[in-house]
């Protein structure tokens, strides 16, 4: 009767143990997507950046791209405080479809060809 009892505590600790690791899996998942759209975010505003520097942005072309990326930093914020402070998971990919749309204009624009 002992080892029964012992064997359906042993189970139960199995188990709690198993859902607090993936509570800690995905909670450490939801952190690295948001300093990965945080990245990002830097990166784009470097490449703009190292675009006006080396003359393949046009201050026109720059103020256009740096208005689309407060655009978009503005949803962020407005998505985050919409949700004490967090984003969803369909926040998170409409977010990374945007920037990825971002990243592309950007390409795009400096690589348009020579500037007036």
């Amino acid at each position: 009767m002992h080892l029964q009892v012992w064997k359906e505590k042993t189970a139960v600790k199995n188990i709690f143990v198993t859902m607090m690791a993936a509570g800690l899996i995905a909670s450490t998942a939801a952190v690295a997507q948001e300093g990965r759209i945080q990245q990002r975010k830097e990166n784009q505003q470097q490449r703009i950046g190292n675009g006006v520097k080396n003359g393949s942005l046009t201050p026109k072309e720059t103020a256009h791209l740096e208005n689309k990326e407060a655009k978009l930093n503005k949803e962020i914020r407005t998505d985050r405080k919409a949700n004490g402070g967090n984003l969803t998971n369909n926040q998170k990919a409409q977010i990374n479809r945007q920037q990825n749309r971002l990243s592309k204009d950007i390409y795009q624009t400096k690589h348009d060809g020579p500037n007036q």
